[in-house]
């Protein structure tokens, strides 16, 4: 199955653009009316809602915020919405990788938000942002991961002569997984610090493996959407998970970890090598949060066996439900959340913005503030956003795959089970699904 990537957003991404100022714009009146959204919390995502009394302010309305969940909860909440028909809010927050599976609970964007508004954004954000030809999400920023470091143990020369003495080759940010590895191994002292760490439950580290798989020369699904992941190329991206594991090469309890966990560990100073998406940049880099603030360097991902790099990707964003009350007040408020000036405020903590303009804008004002390491990841991001990102399958039935693989992968990881019993027997259930929604 051909992977679906996100080359072509971002080489549009990158066509120069003159900064102009953002133009003020009507958000409408509401006055005195109550919006009820769900939106997903956690560290990265937070600065953006400070913005939302903005939006009171203009329109008059107010907001209640139901939930404010990681987006693995908030998914399972949302389902039980449906489930016992209590969609009785408004807006919530949404992903390209789990719409599909919500069937047609949520607007199509088109009709109550203005072309002027939409024009703005990547045009392949909004095409993955579009399900079943109906655009039910507003991009609020795009994911890619690359690799983090803290520099000053890979320059120390005791540790640049240890690891030479031990595996052969200089010690140097790696190229490869299999540099990914070795380093970590060579790091590691635990239970006071770590090689590396990595997500290990629900659909993250289903996203983990999924990439490590592409770039170890492997697929989820045949052309045919069989199950092709108990591969060799499977068996050898789950084993770099068990691998680290076994070798207490990463934090004893990254079975549990999302991804506030491996935010906050590296920011900890705790663990030398960290792959994370942007919005954790501007965290990492601030001395009131983070002990390797100053020290950190940034590459992009790594390359598996198949010269590839890993580049799991997709778009963070909003969505308006059919049952919502006030359609016009929940179109203002997700139009707002990802208006030019809201998107600025989110590229300043590293976000990946999914407006052409904010990209150019934003590396310019991190130039002009003398804040080198922005810049840096910036152009970082963009690089692996340009050439290495791709979305997993866009189907419905993603989620309900990864919820028979992840545990399968977590069961690998703590010994209960080999790597190829893990993928074999998850590949029988996934297969099962798949019939199930009528693939084969």
């Amino acid at each position: 199955m051909p992977r679906l990537t996100m080359k072509a957003m971002v080489a549009t991404a990158l066509v120069p653009l003159m900064a102009v100022p953002a133009v003020a714009q009507d958000y409408g009146n509401y006055d005195g009316y109550t919006l009820r959204v769900k939106l997903i919390g956690g560290a990265q995502y937070e600065p953006l809602y400070a913005e939302i009394e903005k939006w009171e302010e203009m329109t008059g309305a107010s907001v209640e915020i139901l939930s404010r969940k990681n987006h693995f909860e908030l998914d399972r909440e949302i389902k039980q919405d449906i489930a016992a028909s209590t969609l009785d809010w408004c807006v919530g927050s949404n992903h390209t990788s789990f719409a599909p599976q919500y069937g047609s609970i949520y607007t199509d964007l088109r009709e109550i938000v203005s072309e002027d508004a939409l024009a703005g954004f990547v045009p392949l954000v909004l095409e993955h942002g579009t399900v079943d030809g109906r655009l039910v999400q507003l991009p609020r920023h795009s994911d890619v991961s690359n690799l983090f470091y803290i520099k000053s143990i890979f320059e120390d020369a005791d540790n640049q002569a240890a690891f030479r003495d031990e595996y052969g080759y200089d010690l140097a940010p790696p190229e490869t997984w299999d540099q990914v590895k070795d380093q970590a191994m060579f790091f590691a002292d635990p239970p006071d610090f770590f090689g590396t760490q990595f997500v290990g439950k629900d659909e993250a580290i289903t996203g983990r493996f999924y990439e490590m798989l592409v770039a170890e020369g492997g697929q989820l699904f045949s052309d045919d959407w069989e199950p092709t992941f108990n591969s060799d190329a499977g068996v050898r991206a789950l084993s770099f998970f068990v691998d680290l594991y076994e070798a207490g090469a990463v934090p004893v309890g990254v079975p549990n970890y999302l991804w506030d966990d491996t935010g906050l560990g590296f920011a900890s100073g705790t663990v030398a090598m960290n792959l994370d998406w942007g919005g954790w940049s501007a965290f990492f880099n601030d001395p009131e949060n983070s002990k390797v603030a100053g020290d950190i360097g940034l590459i992009r991902a790594p390359k598996g066996s198949a010269g590839i790099r890993t580049g799991w990707s997709g778009s963070h964003t909003f969505s308006v439900t059919e049952t919502c009350d006030n359609k016009a007040a929940a179109a203002s408020f997700v139009t707002f959340l990802t208006d030019y000036d809201r998107q600025m405020v989110e590229a300043r903590k590293g976000l990946l913005p999914t407006r052409t303009q904010v990209w150019d804008d934003a590396k310019a004002e991190f130039a002009s503030d003398g804040n080198d390491f922005l810049v840096t990841v910036f152009e970082t991001y963009q690089a692996s956003m340009a050439e290495d990102a791709f979305t997993p399958p866009l189907i419905p039935e993603w989620i309900e795959v990864s919820n028979v693989l992840w545990p399968k992968l977590q069961a690998a990881m703590v010994g209960d089970m080999s790597p190829a019993e893990a993928l074999n027997e998850a590949a029988e259930e996934a297969l099962l699904v798949m019939e199930d929604a009528g693939y084969r």
